[in-house]
């Protein structure tokens, strides 16, 4: 026979229950255990270095072990102050439960050199979807002189009074550092009060903005 003829009927009769041994065999499916932290670095250490502006220095180091306490002992990351480079620097160990811890531990720092109190830090490190957003004033209007202090002067209000109905409206925490804004809190209720202060710093009045912040709340409420 020649290399064109067909395959005979003999040779197709034995491919067959081989292919259909295969399809029947059951596979049996992959069980990997859990990775821990330092495997899935391969062994590295992992660091974060968080500078240190020179206004909160003093501050740091007032509340040094407050801050230091829930790092090291809850959150199993180790932490120092470079004096000389003025930073503070953190690094995973061993037996660090979670590589995300971190990452926390450096936004839990970062926040407290924005101003933040470390009370409020504190939710960063046992909440997973909180973060801190940060604007200038410019960066909604160019504003100079007497126009730049009455626009600071509103997002504050008398006594803090406007900033503190926003915080608790929207359960977020704000820091205003001159003309810097910091906001702590859920993506959601960031943007509820950044519109807010942004509505401030245009020029609207306080009392429209609480009007308007009542009824974004009240729908956010009904929502979640």
């Amino acid at each position: 026979m020649g290399s064109s003829d067909p395959p005979s009927t003999h040779a197709a009769m034995e491919v067959e229950p081989s292919v259909t041994a295969l399809v029947s065999a059951p596979v049996a499916r992959p069980r990997f255990e859990a990775m821990k932290p330092h495997e899935m670095t391969e062994g590295k250490i992992e660091f974060r270095k968080v500078p240190v502006p020179v206004h909160r220095f003093s501050p740091l180091k007032k509340n040094w072990m407050e801050i230091y306490t829930p790092v090291y002992d809850q959150m199993k990351v180790d932490i120092r102050m470079n004096i000389k480079f003025r930073r503070v620097e953190l690094k995973t160990r061993p037996d660090t439960p979670d590589i995300g811890n971190l990452q926390k531990c450096a936004d839990f720092v970062h926040a407290f050199m924005l101003g933040f109190d470390i009370a409020d830090g504190l939710a960063l490190l046992r909440l997973d979807d909180l973060y801190v957003d940060s604007f200038e004033i410019k960066d909604v209007k160019t504003l100079r002189g007497e126009h730049l202090s009455r626009a600071i002067g509103r997002l504050s209000g008398k006594g803090g009074k406007t900033k503190f109905a926003i915080e608790n409206s929207t359960r977020t925490r704000i820091v205003i550092a001159d003309t810097k804004i910091h906001i702590l809190g859920s993506f959601v209720n960031i943007k509820v009060a950044r519109d807010s202060l942004c509505s401030l710093i245009l020029g609207s009045p306080a009392g429209k903005v609480y009007s308007k912040l009542r009824s974004v709340t009240a729908r956010l409420a009904e929502k979640y």
